[in-house]
């Protein structure tokens, strides 16, 4: 393994070094995503706020990254809008990433109310405390590809399609989107603030550890030495790397805040390419193959909730205006998966795994000549 420090990419020059001293504000920072971002940005060389739960789960990403050591951490619940406005006052954020949320759609049949009070209430919250907050110049909200009605159809939704949702989590995410537009146009276009909302794919990556995540049972079946044990084997995916969506909400955030910003105050796609997108049992299979060993049990006969069968994203939008893409297909967002873990079973540093792996991604990016990472 390169030994951290060594080998890296300079990841304070991508972005046109743009987020270099940059005061970032990042909701559900504790969270898988919110501590990949929140490292992320730390590199960049930004002063990141954050404002979150404590983990839920035990080990967390949150922790074995020591992200409290260097970002300036407001617990908190995004539904409490006096201590979210506390928080967001104190902190003077020239940019925010908004990601906490209620995630999982069983939870949501469990709790409609405190999935809606979340994702929706809580963006409610923290729009409305952005309305008192005139150095903000940017707001990325971020929901889900499951905003969208959902009609099964092989083409991919494209940023324009209705909002719907079967189950209260999806649903919810439609409705945060609808928030989003309302406030945008009632408030926001005439200030500097630019706001938008961002929609990825299925998102992997090391450092999860949440519950009804196919990774993490995955892990935790191969490491007790057990078949993983699949519920939905046919349910079709756009699986992503953690580090693709986020550049492309680092990428949004830089455009909102930029002269033009309020040409890119909408809503955008975030999703992988075509290849990507497959079913839950080809995926676990391809995690098997990288693991070296390892046994899928496919049983689909349990009582389960209603999930989405297929869905995918039509991502022309970034890839036109933002010069985005994705960077990893399948096979290397499931390589560098089973290696975090892998390395961090073995007793590797998590910390400098993340970095390697940050590292990589945009060594890549570069090589793509994508925008952001030859800035």
């Amino acid at each position: 393994m390169t030994p951290r420090g060594q080998g890296l990419v300079d990841t304070q020059a991508v972005f046109g070094r743009f987020y270099r001293g940059k005061r970032v504000f990042v909701t559900g920072s504790t969270g898988f995503k919110g501590s990949w971002l929140c490292h992320w940005l730390c590199l960049l060389g930004a002063e990141v706020g954050g404002y979150a739960l404590v983990p839920n789960t035990e080990p967390n990403l949150w922790t074995r990254l020591d992200l409290a050591s260097r970002v300036h951490q407001h617990m908190g619940d995004v539904r409490d809008h006096a201590v979210l406005t506390t928080a967001v006052v104190a902190f003077k954020p020239d940019l925010v990433f908004h990601l906490a949320a209620q995630p999982l759609v069983r939870d949501s049949y469990a709790d409609p109310k405190g999935t809606f009070d979340t994702n929706v209430g809580g963006t409610v919250n923290l729009l409305e405390t952005l309305r008192s907050q005139p150095q903000v110049q940017a707001c990325v909200v971020v929901t889900t590809d499951k905003c969208y009605e959902n009609r099964e159809w092989i083409w991919g939704y494209r940023e324009t399609d209705a909002m719907g949702g079967h189950d209260p989590y999806s649903a919810s995410k439609g409705a945060a989107e609808l928030v989003v537009s309302s406030y945008r146009r009632s408030f926001f276009e005439t200030t500097r603030l630019g706001l938008a909302s961002a929609r990825a794919g299925n998102v992997i990556g090391g450092g999860d550890w949440s519950k009804d995540r196919l990774v993490v049972d995955f892990v935790k079946a191969m490491t007790a030495g057990q078949a993983l044990q699949l519920r939905r084997p046919h349910a079709t995916r756009p699986w992503q790397h953690v580090l693709e969506p986020l550049s492309g909400y680092l990428s949004l955030g830089m455009r909102l805040a930029g002269a033009q910003g309020a040409g890119f105050a909408e809503a955008w796609n975030f999703g992988p390419e075509e290849s990507s997108v497959v079913t839950v049992e080809v995926l676990a299979r391809c995690l098997v193959g990288s693991w070296g060993s390892g046994t899928v049990v496919v049983d689909a006969s349990g009582n389960h909730p209603h999930e989405a069968g297929l869905l995918k994203l039509d991502c022309s939008k970034a890839k036109h205006r933002l010069g985005w893409h994705g960077v990893w297909g399948i096979p290397r967002t499931v390589d560098q998966t089973v290696a975090w873990y892998r390395g961090v079973a073995a007793g590797q540093d998590p910390l400098a795994i993340t970095e390697r792996q940050i590292s990589e991604y945009v060594r890549d990016a570069a090589a793509l000549h994508l925008p952001w990472a030859n800035a």
